[in-house]
């Protein structure tokens, strides 16, 4: 498991416990798993928005409402 045996797991382990403490490894190791459950998740879950443009069919059956027909301005006197 790239290149580490046991003896430098075990050294990485001892320098965790002692920067953290005992108290703080469950936490630790909790907001770690949790960590890596959200990332599978949103690497295996479709986009929310999708950003495909929209093929050229269904273009010219949308009416573009920028070239509307307008009659000009209506105003109240004439």
């Amino acid at each position: 498991m790239f290149g580490m045996g046991l003896p430098e797991l075990l050294v990485i382990l001892v320098i965790v416990l002692i920067i953290f403490g005992a108290g703080k490894l469950p936490e630790l190791g909790e907001n770690l798993g949790k960590g890596i459950r959200n990332f599978r998740k949103a690497t295996n879950e479709p986009d929310a928005i999708d950003v495909t443009p929209p093929k050229p069919d269904q273009q010219a059956a949308q009416p573009d409402p920028t070239h509307a027909r307008s009659s000009g301005p209506s105003t109240p006197g004439s």
